[in-house]
């Protein structure tokens, strides 16, 4: 245990000092970001150097006006108290169109024209005009790729994870995890159940499911849900909370999933035996549990491992990968994550790592624990994955010896 003092540090104030800098202005972003989608390629596309014939230039600029100011109100109707499934589909289809278009009139607007510039190619009019078009282009293929990305199953991706505690009598454990599912207005029961049935061509021992199961309440999103009731494996199917369940009555989903045969792991553990040997697989609440003010929830995986043998290996379902901190300072040897999707629309990754400590994939952190961040079986919001695919995730324990 960590002792604190109560005489403040000046280090310490200089460092909360460019901190709350920062909060006040990730105030602003909400309202800057929407004008900034909109404004820049509206800018980009019709306002350097097109010459457009003035009614093409009234018309495109009165449907940016258009977007800006309907893919806020759509998605306050669709996300908010109201819960319109409609205005959620169009607010969110705005919002991803308007990302790939904003992030591709930057990129082609200034190094398309530059590399034009340079090869001499036309006057300034032809250059402009070559660049409006191809950010277009580029656009609508990106956004019909990213849709077909989105809305198809996953592949299955296949990886061996070696543990060197894990004893040999476990080797081979199959290990499925789906996440990020996220049920939602657009209706899903369909590729909910060819998800299921792909998972269960796996032949897994444990399948895992680390939350975010949907955005809605349990009883709204079911119908999507109950496929997951349809999962096989043999030895167990766990489930930890994310994030969304707590925008959407959280223990309404930890009731479901347990209805359908699936353990929730609330800050406890079951063991997985086999050839003698044991694993132990633990499972926390996402960390923003605490501060839902939901009773009962919150991350403690000190709660998790009360009782286990500190000798045995330990797999932890955990939402977000920033909880492995608290993972590798008790000594896990695998957590299991979902939360990034990956980025899910190019390049917005370089966000996801402002706030977690990988994107994707198998990382090591210390000396003992491992973590796999999944980039998520489903999509939120925007129905798109661009430069980011959905996966099912077969993992493989392998045992040193």
């Amino acid at each position: 245990m960590t002792e604190t003092s109560s005489t403040p540090s000046t280090a310490g104030d200089a460092h909360e000092a460019p901190r709350g800098r920062l909060q006040r202005l990730m105030r602003y972003i909400p309202l800057v970001a929407p004008v900034l989608l909109w404004a820049v390629p509206c800018g980009v596309l019709l306002y350097t150097g097109q010459h457009w014939p003035l009614p093409v230039t009234l018309t495109a600029t009165a449907l940016f006006v258009l977007g800006l100011a309907g893919m806020p109100l759509a998605m306050a109707r669709g996300h908010g108290r109201r819960q319109q499934d409609w205005a959620a589909i169009i607010g969110d289809t705005l919002l991803g169109g308007a990302w790939v278009l904003f992030v591709w009139s930057v990129l082609l607007g200034i190094l398309l024209r530059l590399a034009l510039t340079v090869a001499g190619v036309g006057d300034g009019q032809d250059r402009a005009r070559i660049v409006t078009w191809a950010v277009l282009g580029v656009s609508a293929a990106l956004l019909a790729w990213g849709y077909h990305e989105a809305r198809r199953v996953p592949r299955v991706r296949r990886l061996d994870v070696e543990l060197p505690r894990l004893g040999a009598g476990l080797d081979g454990t199959r290990v499925v995890l789906i996440t990020d599912t996220h049920y939602g207005p657009l209706d899903r029961a369909r590729w909910s159940e060819r998800v299921c049935e792909t998972v269960n061509t796996l032949e897994a021992d444990l399948v895992c499911h680390t939350g975010d199961i949907a955005d809605g309440t349990a009883d709204r999103r079911r119908a999507q849900a109950a496929p997951l009731g349809t999962v096989e494996a043999t030895r167990a199917r766990v489930y930890v909370t994310g994030n969304h369940e707590y925008y959407s009555e959280a223990q309404g989903w930890v009731d479901l999933m347990g209805r359908l045969g699936w353990e929730p792991l609330r800050n406890r553990h079951v063991l997985l035996e086999r050839g003698g040997d044991t694993l132990v697989v633990a499972g926390v609440d996402d960390v923003t549990a605490e501060s839902s003010g939901l009773a009962g929830h919150g991350a403690d995986l000190a709660e998790a491992l009360t009782g286990a043998d500190p000798d045995l290996p330990v797999l932890l379902l955990a939402h977000q990968p920033k909880f492995i901190d608290r993972a590798a300072a008790h000594g896990v040897d695998l957590q299991l994550s979902g939360h990034t999707h990956g980025g899910q629309i190019w390049p917005f990754h370089h966000l996801v790592r402002l706030d977690q400590p990988a994107l994707a994939g198998l990382t090591r952190h210390g000396p003992r624990t491992q973590l796999y961040t999944s980039r998520g079986t489903g999509f939120w919001g925007p129905p798109f994955r661009v430069f980011a695919p959905s996966e099912i995730t077969l993992l493989v324990l392998r045992s040193a010896s």
